[in-house]
């Protein structure tokens, strides 16, 4: 697996279920098995911050690279600006081509800070060239009503809603932050 940005290595056997009781486990080990990479179907994990959104991304991509998969996990921030600098250096076909030909793409942290608009434009080209084509997981903290915040041209966040909602995974870890309960419990047995 090649990392942009890779959060420490997390498999999905680590995680644990019974603290998150929200969270479909059967749909998550049967996304594990790999049938929405052949599909080419996008995975969307939406929850508040410590839910888990980066856990279970981060396991579904190791568990695609146990299944001989070419997979790439970024932020959205590391992701937008590689693609700014190629479109720079004018090397913004190569770079999308590269993405490209990944099997996988896990993008993390989706609307942690809104988009300027050639950035929204440049994710949009990334996301829509995989469309029906190749599987992306999204991890991100908004509902789909607040995706206005992060692409603010109206017709480009429908476009980008509309490509990776269709057919799509879309898994709600919930509300309730994982480390701040840890935090909790640890302070309770102190």
């Amino acid at each position: 697996m090649q990392e942009a940005h890779l959060p420490r290595i997390k498999t999905l056997e680590e995680f644990d279920f019974a603290q998150s009781p929200h969270i479909p486990a059967a749909r998550i080990r049967a996304l594990a098995e790999g049938g929405y990479l052949e599909r080419a179907e996008p995975v969307l994990l939406v929850g508040d911050p410590g839910t888990g959104k980066s856990h279970l991304a981060t396991g579904l991509a190791i568990a695609a690279c146990r299944q001989r998969r070419r997979v790439r996990f970024t932020t959205a921030a590391a992701l937008v600006n590689q693609l700014v600098e190629a479109q720079r250096d004018h090397s913004l076909s190569r770079v999308l081509a590269r993405w490209s030909r990944v099997e996988l793409i896990v993008i993390d942290e989706l609307g942690y800070v809104p988009l300027a608009e050639v950035a929204a434009e440049l994710l949009f080209q990334v996301v829509a060239e995989r469309a029906e084509k190749a599987a992306v997981i999204v991890t991100t903290n908004l509902p789909f009503s607040e995706w206005p915040q992060v692409f603010t041209n109206a017709r480009l966040c429908k476009a980008m809603l509309d490509r990776l909602t269709d057919q799509a995974h879309i898994i709600e870890t919930g509300s309730e932050s994982y480390r701040f309960r840890r935090t909790l419990r640890k302070k309770t047995k102190e």
